[in-house]
């Protein structure tokens, strides 16, 4: 004689998604961006010169400006979207300028020159870009105080 098992009932499954570990992770991404946020720097740490000149609107360029910048002790930095915070020599900056204005002739360039820098510095670095083949030049300063 056969034995008749009871049926088994089946499990229905849940179509519920815990959310609980994803939140807890978004919390852990959170911290850890708060955290290393303050701690990146973007650009070489320079002191513009203040002046009382016109800002230069950018609402017509679509690429990010050119930033070609001298610091106190006379070394250059090209910001070029890439590269921030390494020295460059003059040849390179010339060269990588030539190529970004190649691909954008229309791309904003600016000079950032520290105020302990000589004139004559700012000076060699306008004359770079210009031989890179930037048609205009801005230099850049801080909004005077008043």
């Amino acid at each position: 004689m056969r034995q008749i098992r009871p049926a088994r009932r089946k499990r229905r499954q849940m179509a519920e998604i815990n959310v609980v570990p994803y939140i807890d992770v978004m919390l852990v991404l959170l911290v850890i961006f708060m955290i290393t946020a303050p701690l990146l720097r973007t650009g070489v740490d320079i002191d513009l010169p203040d002046a009382a000149a016109e800002v230069i609107s950018d609402s017509d360029q679509s690429a990010e400006p050119l930033i070609l910048t001298v610091d106190k002790d006379g070394f250059w930095y090209l910001n070029d979207g890439e590269r921030v915070d390494e020295k460059m020599e003059p040849a390179d900056v010339q060269a990588f300028a030539t190529a970004a204005l190649l691909h954008n002739p229309d791309r904003q360039v600016l000079v950032a020159g520290d105020t302990a820098v000589e004139y004559g510095a700012v000076m060699k670095a306008m004359v770079a870009l210009q031989l890179a083949g930037a048609p205009e030049v801005g230099l850049m300063s801080d909004p005077a105080q008043r």
